[in-house]
């Protein structure tokens, strides 16, 4: 799908055709869509070819008076009713002397906060000011995902508390490998925006820099919340699974204790049931193995409380 966009009078509005200045968004586009890129829009094939693989590493890189710039977006999907899992996609951004053109291969918020005018000071003629405004909402929504995993972590943690459950664990698993995948793009988006502070391949004013070093800020918060969560999250699993194993123990502790203890009327009502005679003491009276089987359970049973095996 391929949507245009324009700034006029201070507010992004969708327009219908080709303009020089405008906003080109692309989403998940089809074979023509991909052919009008490359031959009307006259866009690097390369340059598109790398914005719709989901594999591609973030990087600026400049041919002729094109400029791609990719960056890794975060997702949040939602597996089921209570599961949320968080990983990141990459979009390129080609700067053009005309226009701004992006390429993801699957909606994003962003993306629609941005053409919804939701996003201050967007202006799509200064394709520069632009990138950096999208750059810097990206790095907003690394920091609002943070936060989410955070409060999903602590309330799986208050349910393992109660449940013990491998289902708590692998949550917090999915949300210590959303981490991994944070962090491991954050940092590569750093190395590209480190790359555009130097203005060797985009030309920046002073304004522009200070816009890039909020967005470097951010990200560096970003990747120092990644580090936290990911230390909390993996010293929780390891508290938790050693809890789970511990409440294994106890439960074995005590079926065993209780097995012994049964165990105790059926050893006596063997020995007194063999087929022999004379063998026994008592073996004429009924009661006498019955009273013998209570007598000697209720020994075991207050050797082992005293023993803590029951608890």
């Amino acid at each position: 799908m391929i949507q245009f966009y324009k700034t006029m009078e201070k507010r992004v509005v969708e327009i219908d055709t080709l303009e020089d200045g405008c906003w080109v968004s692309v989403v998940s586009p089809n074979p023509d869509e991909v052919e009008f890129l490359t031959g009307e829009m006259g866009l690097d094939q390369d340059f598109v070819r790398s914005s719709l693989d989901e594999e591609e590493s973030s990087r600026i890189e400049s041919e002729e008076e094109q400029t791609l710039v990719i960056v890794d977006l975060p997702i949040a999907e939602r597996q089921d009713e209570k599961t949320i899992q968080y990983s990141t996609t990459p979009i390129g951004i080609i700067l053009t002397p005309q226009y701004i053109i992006t390429i993801c291969t699957r909606p994003h918020q962003v993306l629609s906060e941005m053409a919804d005018g939701q996003v201050k000071n967007v202006t799509t003629h200064l394709r520069t000011r632009f990138l950096l405004a999208l750059l810097l909402r990206i790095a907003s929504r690394y920091l609002v995902y943070l936060k989410q995993i955070d409060k999903i972590s602590y309330y799986t943690e208050q349910a393992l508390h109660k449940s013990m459950r491998n289902k708590e664990l692998i949550q917090l698993l999915g949300l210590e490998k959303s981490l991994v995948y944070f962090s491991t793009s954050l940092k590569s988006n750093e190395v590209t925006l480190e790359k555009i502070l130097r203005g060797r391949i985009i030309k920046l004013y002073e304004e522009d820099q200070d816009i890039l070093e909020d967005v470097l800020i951010e990200v560096k918060q970003a990747i120092e919340m990644c580090n936290i969560y990911a230390s909390v999250l993996s010293g929780t699993m390891d508290a938790f699974a050693s809890i789970i194993s511990n409440n294994l123990n106890i439960v074995m502790k005590i079926m065993t204790s209780l097995t012994i203890v049964m165990a105790i009327p059926n050893i006596v009502s063997s020995f007194y049931g063999m087929n022999v005679t004379g063998g026994m003491p008592l073996d004429q009276l009924w009661w006498f193995p019955v009273l013998l089987s209570a007598a000697l359970a209720v020994v075991v049973t207050v050797i082992l409380v005293k023993k803590d095996m029951f608890r």
